[in-house]
């Protein structure tokens, strides 16, 4: 086990890229369908949609940035790709299902990389696991008894968009205090070099 915990190493470069030939492979699939037109997007019905190269080749390239600036800030990619969805028309209960199954893809490799590297506290994890795990479940409730109530799903937009603003101050406001507090105490502030952690 310990051979797989060093960072730069063959089994550390492969665990990390191979999730790359299985998310161009699905990619792949998914934009041939939708430009042949044998695939729709299944909230629209049987709605043709017509989808154009370039159409693909944006909305593609906009999910990998997405993935990137979300790794980057420790946001979810599916906090980015919720409105993206919202954009391309699809229903609320869709896209804030599927932007949140987009969360299980990135936050599984940070679990993976943060085990082989022996920094995954697993009671920690645990519990705050069966925290979001009650927590989704009792959101979920909540908000179907409110769409009920109101009779419109366009509810889900607003916890989106509040859930965004909340997320970006809050970043915002850590991220900037972080940073007065380190240059106050002249601390460094670049990056790490990956291989030569331990």
């Amino acid at each position: 086990m310990q051979e797989y915990s060093k960072p730069c190493s063959i089994h550390f470069w492969l665990l990390n890229f191979l999730q790359v030939p299985i998310a161009v492979s699905v990619t792949l699939f998914e934009a041939i369908g939708l430009y042949k037109g044998t695939r729709v997007i299944a909230s629209k019905g049987k709605e043709v949609t017509n989808w154009k190269i370039h159409q693909i080749c944006l909305y593609c390239s906009t999910g990998i940035m997405a993935g990137m600036v979300g790794g980057l800030l420790g946001l979810g990619g599916g906090f980015i790709l919720g409105p993206l969805f919202l954009e391309l028309g699809i229903p609320p209960q869709v896209a804030s299902a599927t932007s949140t199954f987009a969360m299980v893809f990135s936050s599984s490799m940070s679990v993976v990389q943060y085990y082989l590297l022996d920094r995954f506290p697993v009671p920690y994890a645990s519990y705050f696991a069966l925290v979001a795990t009650i927590a989704a479940f009792t959101g979920q409730h909540v908000v179907r008894k409110v769409i009920v109530v109101l009779g419109r799903a366009s509810i889900i937009i607003f916890i989106l968009a509040l859930t965004i603003f909340i997320s970006a101050i809050s970043l915002g406001g850590v991220g900037i205090e972080n940073i007065i507090e380190k240059i106050e105490s002249h601390e460094y502030m670049g990056f790490e070099d990956l291989c030569a952690l331990s």
